[in-house]
């Protein structure tokens, strides 16, 4: 179990749930499949697959945690093209134009003929909460994959105090620094994928990959007054990584140093397996975020 993306919220107070409580309060919400009508369910499941029962699974004090979205798929253009048929047909008859609403009506009906029919398909976002480091870490691309977590999180608990990670500098000013002086913190190596964007409203984006962003193209660039908002990484050779201005981490990868040491555990089954991958991700992100957040100035408690 190795996180490709890190979205990384705060816990501003102490998480005190046992696993075995935190369990009872997620089963009211575990995942169950859309019904004939439904467009999406979404609900915990076991992060360690179909054959286990259990909504937590605890390592070394981290919890991991999985939620399962089914969704059904009806593809836009054939409902809009069976949509424009039956409201052409329908005023052809009635020799009228429809009302906006009568259109939306008939699309309705329409879609809720449809989605018993239809295919469904299902993705799963992992996340783990680290109570002693006192942070939620999700696994997700996108911002609102972790909120969307976050908030099923927060209705089976009542309430989480968690908010984004935020830190005093801000992030894109120091990337910028970084990449204009040609120059990162000794455990900081600069790699070759960098996104630039002038700080104006409808300023120019650069997008470079496979670039050595020392030329002295890149320079000019950052003369003229853009900013570094994304910028490839590599951390003490250990973790490799695309952070952007709002601090979220894409394109995770743990390298060749922790790679051998996940190889050297034997493991009898695909538990166990997840288990010891999951052990030592945790440990070794508990020991890069604190880093991360160093570089950036510390965490901005306002």
């Amino acid at each position: 179990m190795w996180f490709k993306n890190l979205s990384v919220f705060r816990l501003t107070e102490a998480f005190t749930l046992a696993p075995d409580e935190l369990e009872q309060k997620l089963e009211a919400l575990s995942f169950r499949s859309c019904g004939p009508h439904e467009e999406f369910t979404f609900g915990w499941t076991s992060p360690l697959g179909k054959t286990a029962q259990q909504l937590v699974h605890t390592t070394s004090g981290f919890i991991m945690l999985c939620v399962k979205k089914e969704e059904r798929v009806l593809p836009v253009a054939v409902v809009n093209e069976l949509v424009q048929e039956k409201i052409s047909d329908k005023e052809e008859k009635q020799a009228r134009k429809l009302s906006k609403k009568e259109r939306t009506e008939i699309k309705d009906e329409l879609i809720f003929d449809l989605l018993p029919k239809a295919f469904t398909f299902s993705r799963k976002i992992y996340a783990y909460i680290d109570p002693k480091g006192g942070w939620l870490i999700v696994d997700a691309a996108s911002a609102k994959n972790a909120e969307d977590l976050l908030s099923l999180l927060r209705k089976s608990l009542g309430s989480l105090p968690a908010v984004p990670l935020n830190t005093i500098d801000k992030p894109s000013t120091i990337l910028t620094q970084w990449l204009l002086n040609n120059k990162a913190p000794d455990d900081i190596t600069i790699e070759d994928e960098c996104e630039l964007r002038s700080p104006e409203e409808t300023g120019g984006i650069i997008r470079c990959k496979r670039h050595d962003l020392a030329l002295p193209e890149i320079k000019n660039h950052l003369d003229t007054g853009k900013e570094v908002i994304k910028l490839a990484l590599t951390w003490a050779d250990r973790i490799s990584f695309i952070i952007d201005e709002n601090l979220s981490i894409k394109r995770l990868r743990f390298l060749d140093l922790i790679q051998e040491q996940a190889a050297d555990i034997e493991t009898e089954d695909a538990a166990a397996q997840f288990d010891a991958d999951f052990s030592i991700m945790s440990a070794e992100l508990a020991n890069f975020l604190p880093r991360l957040i160093e570089l950036f100035g510390g965490v901005n408690i306002a």
